[in-house]
């Protein structure tokens, strides 16, 4: 998806920030530095594989936290989760229910914690649920890119 084909980003959440990413280094090197202030044999070696195993693991978990937490709008575009959604797909944001098992957007069978519920009445007459952790603030860049009767 390019800036072509989708226009400006309007609403943006990433899912995970890459910080943690340096939690299993910076522990490691903790370690290693009591190990250095001690008395006995340092194991550089081992707070290296550790501190790099740790921060490989970290990584992955943040990629995945960020392809699977995404949401984006633009101007054409809705992206919860690894699901796109047309904006000219979406009849209604306002005074829509959500009925019991309505699918959500995304995958999965409900919001992932922490996440505001945002129902939308397609354009077929379904309801779908979207999330995000500001639901209002999403609302508040969506209201304007719909036509609603």
């Amino acid at each position: 998806m390019s800036d072509a084909e989708t226009g400006p980003v309007l609403y943006a959440e990433d899912g995970s920030t890459w910080w943690p990413v340096a939690w299993g280094p910076v522990f490691a090197g903790c370690g290693l530095l009591v190990e250095l202030l001690t008395p006995g044999v340092v194991n550089l070696a081992a707070w290296l594989l550790l501190a790099g195993v740790l921060g490989v693991a970290a990584a992955a978990w943040v990629y995945a936290r960020r392809r699977a937490l995404l949401v984006l709008l633009t101007p054409t575009l809705l992206t919860v989760g690894r699901e796109d959604l047309e904006i000219a797909r979406i009849a209604a944001i306002t005074d829509v229910g959500a009925p019991m098992g309505v699918p959500v957007l995304g995958g999965g069978f409900t919001p992932p914690k922490g996440m505001g519920e945002i129902p939308l009445r397609l354009a077929d007459d379904r309801v779908v649920l979207a999330w995000a952790k500001d639901p209002a603030a999403l609302l508040e860049e969506l209201r304007p890119l719909l036509v609603e009767p």
